[in-house]
C-alpha cells in the first residue's frame, strides 16, 4: 500500500485536521506535503459538506448545509521541481471508501440555497443515503435499485496563479452585477465566511480569504469538473501556473450520472486516492495544453448494454419560447422527460431526479447545428432497476 502523506480524521473538520487543507483556491495557500515525480502516494478526503450530512432520513442537514465551508479539499501538493510552463501528469491509480465510512449521500438543495439544475421545479430540499456493497450500492430512500460505483474525484485541481485569480473574480463578478439578486446567484464570489486555508493565520489569512476564489465551478485550472469517468486508471495533463503545481482533490464521488444534475449530485462519499506523479517540461508549449487540463479515462466502468434515452430540445418547459441551440434548456428537457417517464414507473419526481444525479446515465450533446433546436439525450441503464422499466406493447 502507498505511504498515505494526507491523513483525515472523519471526527474533525478539515480547519482542526493535524494537517488541515483548504476551500478556496489562491496562489499564496502553503503546501501541506511536498512530493517529488516518480512518487506514488495516498491521500485521505472528507466528503465535500466536511462532514456536515449526517446517515438519517432528515433532510434538514442538506437544506441547511453551510456552502460557504465547501469543498474541503487535501492538499495543496508541492511537487519538486515543477515549474509554470511545464505539464503535471497525475495518475489516479486506485480510490475507495474509508473503512468506518462506507456510505454516501446525494440531496436536492432548496433553491434559497445553491439550487440545483431543475431548481424551478424542485425547489425544497431532499435526501437519499446510499450503502455501498462492495462495488454497488443501494439506498433505502430509493428502492428497486441496484448499481455499480465509478468512484472518482469530483474535484482536482492546481492552484492558479496571481494573474490568473485576478481573472476569474473579475469576470464572474462582473456575471453577477448583471444580476445581482437572482436566487441561487449567478456565481458564487470570494468570502472570508467559512473559509480554510492550511495553516495560514492572522493578516494573511484576512487577505487570501478576501481574495480566494470559490472552488464551485471548473476553471482552467481543473477544479471541479465533475467528470464520472475519470475514475481508477485515469490519467490527466494539468497545466502548471505556479511552482510546484500545489495540486488539490477532494469531492470524492461513488457514483454519478452525466452533468451531476441536483448539484448535491453524485454520491458524496469521504475516501482516499493513490497517485502517481511525473512532470513534462516545458509541457504547455508543446502540446498546447494550456487552457485547461486534458484526461485519459482509465479502463474501469461499468459495462450496460440496455438503455433507454430520452431527449430534449431547446424550448423552454414553462414559456414555450423557442431558443437558438440552447444545449443548457435541451438537456434540462431531456432530464425532465425522463422524470416525468420515471414517475410512470412508481418512483416520484424528487426520486428520479436524484436518481439522474446518481446512476451512471450518460449525457450527450446529439445534435448542436440544425438549427433552431439543440438536441441532448440523457440515457439511463436499464439494468439497474429490479423491474423492466420499457414501455410494454400491452
Amino acid at each position: 500500500m502507498p505511504e498515505t502523506l494526507f491523513r483525515i480524521d472523519l471526527s474533525k473538520p478539515m480547519d482542526e485536521q493535524e494537517v488541515p487543507g483548504h476551500n478556496r483556491w489562491h496562489p499564496d495557500i502553503p503546501a501541506a506535503i511536498s512530493v517529488n515525480p516518480g512518487d506514488v502516494f495516498r491521500i485521505e478526503c472528507k466528503d465535500w459538506t466536511d462532514g456536515q450530512v449526517s446517515n438519517n432520513d432528515d433532510p434538514s442537514d442538506i437544506r441547511d448545509v453551510n456552502l460557504s465551508r465547501v469543498h474541503v479539499l487535501s492538499g495543496p501538493i508541492y511537487v519538486n521541481g515543477v515549474e509554470p510552463g511545464d505539464l503535471l501528469v497525475v495518475d489516479l491509480l486506485d480510490m475507495g471508501a474509508m473503512s468506518e465510512s462506507e456510505w454516501g449521500f446525494n440531496g436536492i438543495f432548496a433553491k434559497e440555497n445553491g439550487g440545483g439544475f431543475l431548481t424551478d421545479h424542485y425547489p425544497d430540499a431532499a435526501k437519499s443515503i446510499w450503502d455501498f456493497h462492495g462495488i454497488y450500492t443501494t439506498s433505502r430512500h430509493i428502492p428497486g435499485i441496484k448499481m455499480p460505483g465509478i468512484i472518482h474525484p469530483g474535484l482536482i485541481g492546481v492552484a492558479p496563479s496571481h494573474e490568473m485569480l485576478d481573472k476569474w473574480n473579475k469576470r464572474e463578478q462582473e456575471l453577477v452585477d448583471t444580476d445581482p439578486d437572482r436566487v441561487p446567484a449567478l456565481a458564487t464570489l470570494p468570502s472570508p465566511d467559512s473559509a480554510v486555508l492550511g495553516n495560514v493565520k492572522g493578516a494573511e489569512f484576512d487577505r487570501i480569504a478576501r481574495e480566494g476564489a470559490r472552488t464551485v465551478p471548473p476553471r482552467e485550472n481543473g477544479g471541479n469538473c465533475d467528470i464520472k469517468n475519470l475514475s481508477k486508471g485515469s490519467r490527466i495533463y494539468f497545466p502548471v501556473f505556479v511552482k510546484g503545481a500545489k495540486l488539490s482533490m477532494g469531492d470524492l464521488h461513488f457514483s454519478q450520472g452525466d452533468g451531476e444534475i441536483s448539484f448535491c449530485g453524485g454520491i458524496e462519499m469521504a475516501g482516499w486516492i493513490d497517485v502517481h506523479v511525473e512532470v513534462i517540461k516545458g509541457g504547455m508549449a508543446k502540446y498546447g495544453i494550456v487552457n485547461n487540463p486534458v484526461f485519459k479515462p482509465g479502463p474501469v466502468e461499468p459495462r450496460f448494454s440496455d438503455y433507454l434515452t430520452f431527449e430534449g430540445i431547446s424550448v423552454h418547459e414553462f414559456t414555450g419560447k423557442q431558443h437558438y441551440l440552447d444545449a443548457h434548456i435541451a438537456y434540462r428537457r431531456a432530464c425532465l422527460n425522463a422524470i416525468d417517464y420515471l414517475k410512470t414507473r412508481g418512483f416520484t419526481g424528487e426520486q428520479a431526479y436524484m436518481l439522474l444525479s446518481t446512476a451512471p446515465v450518460e449525457g450527450r450533446l446529439s445534435g448542436i447545428v440544425d438549427i433552431p433546436n439543440a438536441c441532448c439525450t440523457v440515457a439511463i441503464p436499464t439494468e439497474i432497476f429490479d423491474q423492466d422499466i420499457r414501455p410494454k406493447l400491452k
